[in-house]
């Protein structure tokens, strides 16, 4: 194509040419035929007598003389003109050697990422072949350890997120005594019911705040550095959690959540940065739920302690409260070990040799120069995109796309109604005609039954993707929520025949069970991911702040809201999550890619060239990075013409 038009453009360039050379040779003899004539009218003039004759012999001078100077500005014209093409021609002849040059790029990218494609391939089937090996896999002992010292940031989330479930009696006892004795009056239920519902939403406005500095934490101190350091936060919290009762105040229990908060927030930002960086392609996936399966043991922990035979006491609910500071020391006393993000060091920093020692411990060997590429190849792609602002983030044309999709993937983890359940579990259970025993250890058994369908999503999370279990997830989560609602119904409208409460008691449980079963497979743990996985390294602490600030804020919004929700909708108080649910399915199916075995660049370069399409038609079409690279090609194919 680009040959094409350079001969056209010759062709343009050549008649031009010849059109001026032409002017100047007719140019060239009317001057001539004009010197002869006005050398004949001089010779005229000097044999001639007559004055008359003289006269009529100048104005014929004058007039060829005039006519002279026309074809001479003509000439002039005409030769501008010329100029002016010949110029217009160096311009696009400079187009397309420009456009040549693009078309190299473009076919020298496709072939580094054939090359590429093929040596991860070669790669992935070495894994399948010696899946017993676990070494051969990526999965190496200190690998494990430094995921396993990263993750007790998210058990601290877990934990702290469950723990002031059970003690809710007791913790609103407290308060009516507090109330009590320093005002000489009992407190109202209405009034009891907003301070619990703040000790609760609380933590969530700490985590606002915490998620937010993510990115500034992440890039001032670094991955690891942000999460040490953010333990000095998580003692604090705990210990003004844990004297709560000692000091006979409330407020320190408001502001122990809310440190606490702070400190979770901090580390549902840091945690999945972490992870998603020092994890081989391979296992991002399954290691990326990692993060969602401490949050069900620190869930379930906190759940377990909680009942009446353990600390779910008067007495014993401020040392529940008060253990939030366990994680936070054993994080203090393991993490020291582990090497900072490889990522960071050698894109961040430019500490090369410092990543390629990080990358050796982590992976047992060494030869990490893929890896290294890798890296690389992010960096050349975002290299106009290093420390992206949050700002910048938002107004940036290619990267909205992902950003949006982050937000909303964020929205359907808090806005399914999952919050409300392990928030008010308990008193859910009890409004559904168990008695207050029963619910507790229903509650527990909500944190039994997300331990374990987490673990058995981290294997499918690499064979399935990220995008269909979360289909699965809202999908099922959809269903069960329509179950919830119709057991407070035929609770209500068949609740004097004592059978019918029992077994619609049961059908709650079940569904609710249901409900959360469809939450660990998909929205527990692939909004956090997959925010990781849509950024490269400029815009990731920016991406992951907005989304973990989002996350929050629909926290805060149903952990404050739902109380009076509960209170106004009574028996249809699930049906707005439903409406949310459904919402989010059609737009995971429409707009969200899937990220399985994709490196960073690749996501990249699809939302790039993506231009505002449907990305989950896109992923429906192509799962395979062999289908990306023909969509590429496709794409150029069809926009080099435009530009030409």
């Amino acid at each position: 194509m680009a040959y094409v038009a350079s001969r056209r453009f010759m062709s343009l360039h050549v008649a031009s040419c010849r059109f001026m050379s032409l002017h100047v040779a007719s140019l060239q003899k009317q001057v001539s035929v004009m010197s002869m004539n006005l050398s004949a009218k001089l010779d005229e003039l000097q044999r001639g007598d007559r004055h008359l004759e003289t006269t009529v012999a100048l104005c014929e001078i004058r007039t060829q003389l005039q006519e002279l100077t026309k074809s001479v500005e003509s000439c002039q014209s005409e030769v501008s003109e010329v100029k002016r093409d010949m110029v217009a021609i160096k311009h696009e002849l400079d187009t397309v050697q420009q456009v040549k040059e693009e078309i190299e790029e473009l076919r020298e990218y496709v072939d580094r990422l054939e090359e590429h494609t093929h040596r991860r391939k070669l790669r992935l089937l070495e894994q399948v072949c010696s899946l017993n090996y676990l070494p051969c896999c990526g999965l190496t002992f200190f690998l494990t350890y430094s995921i396993f010292s990263a993750v007790l940031g998210m058990l601290q989330f877990g934990y702290n997120t469950g723990v002031i479930n059970a003690p809710e009696k007791n913790i609103e006892n407290f308060m009516k005594d507090v109330y009590k004795d320093r005002y000489g009056e009992d407190i109202s239920e209405e009034f009891i019911q907003q301070l619990y519902s703040v000790a609760v939403s609380i933590f969530a406005i700490g985590g606002m705040l915490g998620g937010f500095s993510g990115a500034w934490v992440a890039n001032r101190f670094g991955r690891k550095g942000g999460l040490l350091l953010n333990n000095v936060l998580g003692i604090s919290g705990a210990c003004l959690m844990g004297f709560t009762k000692v000091s006979h105040s409330y407020e320190m229990l408001f502001l122990g959540r809310f440190i606490i908060g702070v400190n979770c927030g901090l580390n549902t930002s840091l945690v999945p940065m972490y992870i998603s960086e020092i994890a081989p392609l391979n296992l991002r996936g399954g290691l990326g739920t990692v993060n969602q399966l401490a949050v069900t043991i620190g869930l379930l922990l906190s759940q377990v302690l909680g009942i009446e035979q353990i600390l779910g006491t008067n007495d014993g609910w401020p040392i529940l409260l008060g253990l939030a500071i366990c994680p936070a020391i054993l994080q203090l006393i393991l993490l020291p070990i582990c090497p900072e993000s490889p990522r960071y060091l050698l894109i961040t920093k430019q500490w090369e040799e410092e990543a390629r020692r990080a990358l050796r411990r982590l992976r047992a060997s060494s030869t990490v120069d893929e890896d290294i590429e890798e890296m690389r190849a992010e960096e050349r792609a975002q290299q106009s995109e290093s420390h992206i602002s949050t700002m910048e983030l938002i107004c940036s044309p290619t990267l909205r796309p992902p950003l949006i999709i982050g937000i909303v993937m964020q929205l359907s983890q808090q806005f399914s109604g999952i919050n409300a359940v392990l928030y008010y579990s308990t008193s859910l259970f009890m409004s559904s005609g168990l008695t207050e025993e029963s619910a507790k250890f229903s509650t527990i058994g909500i944190g039994a039954i997300m331990l374990l369908m987490t673990l058995v999503s981290i294997p499918l999370m690499d064979r399935t993707g990220r995008r269909t279990l979360h289909l699965y997830g809202l999908g099922g989560m959809f269903i069960f929520s329509i179950f919830i609602t119709i057991s407070f119904l035929i609770k209500e409208f068949f609740g004097y025949v004592q059978e019918m409460i029992d077994w619609m008691s049961y059908l709650s449980v079940v569904s609710t069970l249901g409900f959360v079963v469809f939450f660990s497979v998909g929205p527990g743990s692939i909004p956090w991911m997959i925010t990781a996985e849509l950024f490269s390294q400029g815009p990731r602490p920016s991406a992951m702040a907005i989304a973990v600030l989002v996350n929050w804020m629909a926290n805060f919004v149903v952990g404050i809201g739902f109380p009076s929700m509960k209170a106004e909708l009574e028996n249809y108080t699930f049906l707005p999550f439903s409406v949310c649910l459904a919402i989010f399915w059609i737009f995971t199916y429409k707009k969200v890619p899937e990220t399985k075995n994709k490196t960073f660049e690749e996501i990249c370069a699809l939302f790039r060239h993506g231009n505002g399409s449907d990305y989950g038609s896109t992923y429906r079409q192509s799962d395979s990075t062999a289908d990306i690279e023909i969509q590429h090609r496709t794409e150029a194919g069809d926009e080099r013409p435009k530009e030409q």
